[in-house]
C-alpha cells in the first residue's frame, strides 16, 4: 500500500480511489490511534461539505469509528474550521472532516483533527497508516455492549456562528485604536455591528452555503449571495475563491461594499473590493497584519507566509516594521512555524489565513469578519484600506517533466547557470523561485519583477530548458 496521507489528509476520486472500504479503515484506525492512551470510549465529531459522495463516506467512517467503541457526533454540512473549533468547544477526542476543499465534486477527502483542533502531525498520520497496513483485525474490538453509537450534533452550526459572532465583536474593540470614524450608537450591540455594510457572498455551492449568509445577516449586514444552491455536483464549479469572476460581476451589479469568495470547505477566503478588484491573501495579510500590529495584537510583530507570497508583500513588511517569515508552500507549514515560535498570524496568497488567537486552522469566515470589522470601525472602503503593498507582476509557468526527474532540477549545471543568470538580472527588483510539484510531474517556475513581458520571456525560456534537460512529459 502506498502512502495514504498527502499534504492535507487523504484525497482521491470518490468510490474508486477513496472507497468506502478505505474510509472504514481510516475511521477504525484513526479512532484507535487518536484515543488509545485516553482509556475511555472515544468521542469524535464528523462533518462534511456538499459533495454527493459525502453521505457514502460519512456512513463508512462512522461505522469504522463505532467499531472501536466511539460515539460519533454527526455535524452535517459545516465548514472545515467549524470542526476544528467544535472539537475544543465540546471537549472531544478528535474531529474528522470529509472534503476535498477546492477540488471538483468527483474528488473527496478525509482529514483528521486532534483534541486541540489541529491537523495531525506527520508521525500520527504514519501511525494510522501503519495500523491499516498491519491489518484492522489486529486492533481492539469491543464486544457488542461496547460498540459505539451515532448521534446528531443538532447545534453544531449554531454554536460555530455564535463563536464567530464573538470574534467580530472582540476585534472591533481591539482595532478601535485605529478608528478614524465614530460608530453610531445604534450600530453597536448584538445583531447590528455590521449595520450599513453591503456584503456579497460567493459560497462556492459548498460548506459555507448556510453559515456565511447566516453569520453576516445576524450581524446586521445587507447580504446578497451567489452559488449557495448545492446539488452535490456543483461545488467549486466556476465559482468560489478559485473562479472569482462571478463574484466580481455580482459586486459591480449590486453595488456591494465588499465581496467574499470562499472555497468548497470554507477554510479560505479571497475578496473583491467595491470596484471589482480582487484582493488576494497577501493583501489581506497586509491589511490585517498592520492593524493587529498597531493594536498591539501581532505577536513579536511577525507574519508567517510562504515562499509564494508576492515580493511586494515582503517590501510592505519592511516599510511597516513587520517581520515576515517564509515557509514552504502549504498552510500546514505556516501553522507549524507559528506554533514553534509563538506567532499568532499567518497565511497564504491563496486565501488560507490563520488567526491563531481564534481558531487552529485557516478559517474563511474569520478572515471575512476581520476585514468587515476593519472596514466598519475605520469607515474606510476596502480599496482605501488596500494601499499598504504594491503587488509586483508575477509569472508562474509549469515545466512538464519526467516525474522521476522532477527533483533533479537543482542538480543540473545548465539549469543552475540559467537560474543564476536570471537572479543576477533581477537582483534588487525581482526574484526567481523554482520548486518541484509535490503531486504532479511538474517543475514550477515563478519569476517576479516589474516588466511582465520580460518576465514571461525569461520564464518561458527557463521552462523550455528544464523540459529539455529533464525530459518532457
Amino acid at each position: 500500500m502506498g502512502k495514504l496521507f498527502g499534504t492535507d489528509g487523504v484525497r482521491g476520486v470518490a468510490n474508486t480511489e477513496l472507497t468506502p472500504e478505505l474510509a472504514f479503515a481510516l475511521g477504525r484506525a484513526g479512532a484507535y490511534v487518536l484515543t488509545k492512551e485516553r482509556h475511555h470510549s472515544p468521542k469524535i465529531i464528523l462533518g462534511m461539505d456538499t459533495r454527493i459522495s459525502g453521505d457514502l463516506l460519512e456512513s463508512a467512517l462512522t461505522s469504522g469509528m463505532c467499531s472501536m467503541g466511539a460515539t460519533v457526533y454527526i455535524a452535517g454540512v459545516v465548514p472545515t474550521p467549524c470542526i476544528a473549533y467544535l472539537v475544543r468547544r465540546y471537549s472531544l477526542d478528535a474531529g474528522v472532516m470529509i472534503s476535498a476543499s477546492h477540488n471538483p465534486y468527483q474528488d473527496n477527502g478525509i482529514k483528521f483533527f486532534n483534541s486541540q483542533g489541529y491537523k495531525l502531525a506527520d508521525y500520527i498520520e504514519e501511525e494510522i497508516e501503519t495500523a491499516i497496513e498491519g491489518g484492522l483485525d489486529a486492533l481492539p474490538r469491543p464486544d457488542c455492549s461496547g460498540v459505539g453509537t451515532r448521534r446528531t450534533a443538532d447545534e453544531a452550526l449554531e454554536d460555530y456562528i455564535e463563536f464567530l459572532s464573538g470574534i467580530e465583536a472582540e476585534n472591533e474593540t481591539e482595532i478601535k485604536i485605529e478608528a478614524e470614524a465614530d460608530i453610531k450608537a445604534e450600530d453597536k450591540g448584538p445583531g447590528g455591528r455590521l449595520n450599513g455594510l453591503k456584503v456579497a457572498l460567493d459560497c462556492a455551492n459548498g460548506a459555507t452555503f448556510q453559515a456565511a449568509p447566516w453569520l453576516f445577516e445576524s450581524l446586521g449586514a445587507s447580504v446578497s449571495v451567489i452559488n449557495n444552491e448545492p446539488n452535490g455536483l456543483n461545488i467549486n464549479e466556476d465559482c468560489g475563491s478559485t473562479h472569482i469572476g462571478g463574484l466580481i460581476k455580482h459586486v459591480l451589479e449590486t453595488g456591494a461594499d465588499v465581496g467574499f469568495a470562499f472555497d468548497g470547505d470554507g477554510d479560505r477566503c479571497l475578496m473583491v473590493d467595491e470596484f471589482g478588484k480582487v484582493v488576494d491573501g497577501d493583501e489581506v495579510m497586509s491589511i490585517c497584519g498592520a492593524y493587529l500590529k498597531n493594536a498591539g495584537r501581532l505577536k513579536q510583530d511577525v507574519i508567517v507566509a510562504t515562499v509564494m507570497s508576492n515580493l511586494g508583500f515582503f517590501i510592505m513588511g519592511e516599510k511597516n516594521g513587520i517581520k515576515i517569515e517564509k515557509t514552504n508552500v502549504g498552510d500546514r507549514f505556516v501553522l507549524e512555524r507559528m506554533l514553534e515560535n509563538g506567532y499568532n498570524f499567518g497565511g497564504e496568497q491563496s486565501g488560507h489565513i490563520i488567526f491563531l488567537d481564534h481558531n487552529t486552522t485557516g478559517d474563511g469566515l474569520v478572515t471575512a469578519l476581520m476585514i468587515a470589522s476593519i472596514m466598519k470601525v475605520t469607515g474606510k472602503t476596502l480599496s482605501q484600506l488596500n494601499v499598504l503593498m504594491e503587488t509586483l507582476p508575477q509569472v508562474l509557468l509549469n515545466a512538464r517533466v519526467d516525474n522521476s526527474k522532477k527533483d533533479m532540477y537543482d542538480k543540473d549545471e545548465r539549469i543552475l547557470s540559467a537560474i543564476d543568470a536570471i537572479e543576477r538580472k533581477y537582483r534588487g527588483g525581482g526574484r526567481v523561485l523554482i520548486r518541484a510539484s509535490g503531486t504532479e510531474p511538474l517543475v514550477r517556475v515563478m519569476i517576479e519583477g516589474r516588466d511582465k513581458a520580460e518576465l514571461e520571456r525569461d520564464a518561458r525560456e527557463l521552462v523550455d530548458l528544464i523540459e529539455d534537460v529533464l525530459g518532457r512529459n
